[in-house]
């Protein structure tokens, strides 16, 4: 079994009024299947209002389903014995890291979450330390968060979800709020933790050039699992992802419109490097 299996998911929000009746019944994830292996490195894919965000909730307890399972490592996310363990399991980053950071300094704020379990505290700074060089913020412990970029921020936030050793990161849009050059420190650090420890990646986002180095794809829509499959399966289907109101990346998007003008190119090309390597192969048959 995987360290993340969901089995027919469904989540309502339910509206009521002031006496307590319903008013609103909302189905924000519809019947999802989820078999997430250790190690490996899943995005999640949706427009604003898909559901993925709160099937991301589902996997650290934030939320529990109103019907079928989740369970982390082999626990159910509706056992309330559980709660704790599936907390330290899977680890949460969300969008806004001044909603994460507490600490007056950074290493003080990643060593926050391990002594809360009690971890002893030699053990602690040798985690913290760990953690910080894991997301290249080694060198800025001794700054307060509140000096430091966006960027930077949410290398802390998922510094401070590090130290508490999960085997799987679940994050939920981290990069929404920063510029391109914080976006790519992040993706970067999280592919680091990914490749080089060997920890189990949930990456839910909007932005498809985030994606093109994950095992596998799930594209969301209406609370449904729409799509799944690899990068280059995914982003093959063009019109399709257009459909769902989603964008594909520019390298990607070009080749397609290169395609359309009768340049013989294959479908799902992910890169500028592939996209040159693929046009000088069509300028060699000529």
């Amino acid at each position: 079994m995987g360290i993340i299996k969901a089995e027919k998911v469904v989540f309502e929000y339910i509206r009521r009024d002031e006496e307590g009746n319903v008013e609103s019944i909302k189905r924000a994830v519809d019947g999802v299947d989820l078999d997430i292996q250790k190690g490996q490195f899943i995005a999640i894919l949706g427009h604003n209002g898909s559901g993925k965000s709160t099937l991301a909730k589902q996997i650290n307890a934030i939320l529990y389903p109103s019907e079928g399972t989740v369970l982390v490592d082999g626990m159910d996310t509706a056992e309330a014995e559980y709660l704790w363990d599936i907390r330290k399991e899977a680890g949460m980053v969300f969008q806004n890291p001044d909603n994460q950071i507490i600490g007056q300094i950074v290493e003080e704020d990643v060593g926050f979450g391990p002594e809360n379990i009690g971890v002893p505290t030699e053990e602690i700074w040798q985690r913290v330390e760990e953690s910080l060089k894991a997301v290249g913020m080694y060198e800025l412990r001794k700054k307060s968060p509140n000096r430091l970029s966006g960027g930077q921020k949410q290398r802390i936030s998922i510094a401070g979800v590090l130290a508490m050793h999960p085997k799987c990161i679940v994050l939920d849009e981290p990069t929404a709020m920063l510029d391109p050059n914080g976006r790519k420190e992040v993706i970067r650090a999280v592919r680091a933790l990914n490749e080089v420890e060997n920890i189990t990646v949930l990456l839910i986002t909007h932005y498809m050039e985030e994606v093109i180095h994950a095992d596998r794809v799930i594209v969301m829509e209406q609370g449904k699992v729409r799509m799944q499959g690899t990068p280059k399966e995914i982003f093959s289907q063009v019109k399709t992802l257009q459909s769902l109101r989603l964008d594909v990346p520019q390298v990607t998007l070009l080749a397609h419109e290169l395609q359309k003008k009768g340049i013989p190119l294959p479908d799902g090309i992910l890169s500028v490097e592939e996209l040159v390597e693929e046009i000088k192969k069509t300028s060699h048959r000529k």
